[in-house]
C-alpha cells in the first residue's frame, strides 16, 4: 500500500512538473534606456529628394509623406529630444498636383488585379464607376517656407543650390521662401541640429536611366563647379549643413537600375513557335543579302560586304527570343540594329501592347510580305522594294531601352559620385553615412528580412518598391529609416536599435487603398 501511494505520488510530481514547464512564458528581455550619444534632436531638418519627401506609386500624396522615412524617424528622435516635425503635406491623397489649374502631374498608380498590374488611381476607379476625387493640390499657392522636411521630388544634386529652381519644380514652389530661394538656403534658415541629406546623385542618374538614355535628360558630370558639378555641389551641401555644428546622416547613391522600373520587363519575351521563329530567321536572312547588294552597289568588296551585312543576319527560336533594339548608326553598325545581349534592360514603362504587335522585332506589311515572297521565288527585288524590307525591322527606341554603352555609363558616374561621398563622409566627424546602394542591391539579389516580411524588389509583390518601380513603399521607407538609426548609433553612440525605438514593419502598409480620401 505504501510502495503504491509513493509511485502514485512520484507520478503526480512528474506530471504538474510537466504541466508547470509548459505553461512556463518566455523570460521579458528588458531592454535598455534609450540614450542619444552626441546628436541633439531637437530641430531635425530633412533634405532630399523623392525619398526623402515620401514620394511612391508615382506620386506624392498626404498618406505617403506621413509615412516618409524622416517622418518616422522624427518620432524615434521625439523619444530623445527631437521637437515638431513639420512637413509641406499635400492637399489629398491624389497624388497629383496642379500649376495655375491645370494637371501637371496626374493621379498616383493603384493595383488592379483585372490587368493585371498599375494603373493611374483615376483610370481605376472609372472603370469601376466610382467618383474620381479631384486633384487640389496648387503648386501656384505658397504655404510658406517654416517646414522640417526639404524633400524635393525629382531634384538633381545642383538643384538643391540653384537660386530660382521654385520655378522649374512644382513641389518646391510651393514652400520655396522666395522666387530665388535655394532648397539648401531655406533648410538651413530651420537651424538644424541634425540633419540627413539623402538619395542627393540618385536623380542625376536616375533621369538618364528612366529616359533611356536617349539624350533628353543628361548625366551631371562629377566635375565643374558647385551647382554645376557633383562632387563640388554635395561638397557644398555638407559643409554649410554641417556649418552651425550640426551633425548629420548622408546616403551614398544606389545602382537604379537594379530597381524593378528597368528589371520588370524582361529583355528576352519574344515568344514565339517554330514557325515563326522560322519566318523571322529567313526574314533577317533577307535583310542581310539585300544590305550585302547595297553595299556592293556603292562599290565594297564583295568578301567585306557579307562580312559587314552578315551581323543582320540574326537567327531566332523556338521559344524566347531577345528583343531588337536601335542603336546608334555606326561604321560597323550602318544599319543601327541589332538584338539585346543579356544584361541589357527595356524601362516599366514601355508599350507592352506595341510589343505584341511586332514592336521590338518586325513590322511585316502586304508590300513587305509580297518583296519576301519575290525573294523566295528566286527574284530579285526592286531596290525600292528591298528598302521596304530593311524599313521593316522595328527596333525598340532608345528611349525605351538602356543598351550596354547606357548602362556603363550610369555605372561609371555612380561610382564616381560615391566615392566623393565617401570621402567626405568619412573626413567628417559630424556625418554618418547610410550605403544606400548596398540596401538596394540586397534587395534586388537575396531580399531582406524585416520583422519576418521579406522585402525584395520585385514589382507590386515584393514589399519594398511601390507601383512606380522606383520609389520605396512605406514599409520600405521604415526599413530605410531603421538603417539611418544603425549609422546613427554608430557614428554618435546612440543606442536606437538596441534600446528598441525603431519602426515596425506591421505599422506600415506595402500599398495604399483607392479610396483614400
Amino acid at each position: 500500500m505504501n510502495i503504491r501511494y509513493i509511485y502514485l505520488f512520484v507520478l503526480a510530481l512528474g506530471f504538474f512538473a510537466c504541466d508547470e514547464d509548459d505553461n512556463i512564458l518566455p523570460e521579458e528581455v528588458i531592454l535598455p534606456e534609450l540614450t542619444t550619444g552626441s546628436a541633439d534632436f531637437s530641430n531635425y531638418v530633412a533634405v532630399g529628394a523623392s525619398f526623402t519627401s515620401g514620394f511612391t506609386d508615382g506620386g506624392l500624396f498626404k498618406a505617403s509623406q506621413e509615412n516618409s522615412f524622416p517622418n518616422i524617424l522624427s518620432k524615434e528622435f521625439a523619444k530623445a529630444g527631437g521637437g515638431d516635425f513639420t512637413q509641406p503635406l499635400m492637399s489629398d491623397n491624389t497624388g497629383g498636383i496642379l500649376v495655375g489649374g491645370n494637371v501637371i502631374r496626374g493621379y498616383r498608380l493603384t493595383f488592379n488585379s483585372a490587368i493585371p498590374g498599375p494603373q493611374p488611381l483615376d483610370a481605376f476607379l472609372t472603370g469601376l464607376g466610382a467618383p474620381v476625387p479631384p486633384i487640389t493640390t496648387e503648386a501656384g499657392v505658397s504655404i510658406g517656407s517654416d517646414f522640417k522636411n526639404f524633400g524635393i521630388p525629382g531634384a538633381k544634386s545642383w538643384h538643391l543650390v540653384a537660386p530660382g529652381y521654385a520655378g522649374l519644380n512644382p513641389y518646391y514652389a510651393r514652400i520655396a521662401s522666395a522666387p530665388m530661394a535655394t532648397v539648401l538656403a531655406d533648410a538651413m534658415a530651420q537651424n538644424p541640429t541634425f540633419f540627413t541629406l539623402s538619395e542627393v546623385g540618385g536623380n542625376d542618374v536616375l533621369g538618364y536611366a528612366t529616359s533611356g538614355g536617349d539624350g533628353s535628360n543628361l548625366i551631371t558630370p562629377s566635375a565643374g563647379s558647385a551647382g554645376v558639378g557633383f562632387d563640388e555641389t554635395f561638397n557644398t551641401l555638407v559643409t554649410t549643413l554641417t556649418s552651425g555644428g550640426a551633425k548629420g546622416v548622408v546616403t551614398n547613391v544606389p545602382y537604379v537600375t537594379d530597381l524593378p522600373h528597368f528589371t520588370t520587363v524582361p529583355n528576352n519575351a519574344l515568344v514565339i513557335d517554330e514557325a515563326t521563329a522560322g519566318q523571322l530567321t529567313g526574314f533577317f536572312q533577307a535583310v542581310a543579302g539585300i544590305f550585302t547588294q547595297v553595299l556592293i552597289g556603292q562599290m565594297v568588296p564583295p568578301a567585306q560586304a557579307q562580312a559587314l551585312a552578315s551581323q543582320y543576319a540574326i537567327p531566332f527560336s523556338a521559344g524566347a527570343n531577345r528583343w531588337i533594339i536601335d542603336v546608334p548608326v555606326t561604321p560597323t553598325n550602318p544599319l543601327g540594329f541589332r538584338q539585346m545581349t543579356e544584361d541589357e534592360l527595356l524601362v516599366l514603362t514601355i508599350d507592352q501592347s506595341a510589343l505584341a504587335q511586332g514592336y521590338g522585332s518586325v513590322a511585316l506589311t502586304p508590300e513587305v510580305l509580297q518583296v519576301l515572297g519575290i525573294l523566295q521565288t528566286g527574284g530579285t527585288p526592286t531596290p525600292q522594294q528591298g528598302a521596304l524590307v530593311i524599313a521593316a525591322v522595328n527596333g525598340i527606341d532608345d528611349g525605351d531601352a538602356l543598351d550596354s554603352d547606357e548602362l556603363a555609363e550610369i555605372k561609371a558616374a555612380t561610382d564616381a559620385y560615391n566615392i566623393t561621398i565617401a570621402e567626405i563622409a568619412n573626413s567628417n566627424d559630424n556625418i554618418a553615412l547610410v550605403d544606400l546602394n548596398s540596401i538596394l542591391n540586397e534587395l534586388a539579389s537575396t531580399g531582406i528580412d524585416f520583422d519576418g516580411f521579406n522585402l525584395n524588389a520585385d514589382l507590386v509583390t515584393g514589399g519594398a518598391v511601390g507601383l512606380d518601380g522606383i520609389h520605396l513603399t512605406a514599409r520600405g521607407y521604415a526599413y530605410l529609416a531603421n538603417k539611418f538609426l544603425e549609422a546613427i548609433d554608430s557614428a554618435f553612440g546612440s543606442n536606437f536599435i538596441e534600446s528598441g525605438n525603431i519602426a515596425k514593419a506591421n505599422d506600415y502598409p506595402t500599398n495604399y487603398s483607392p479610396t483614400l480620401q
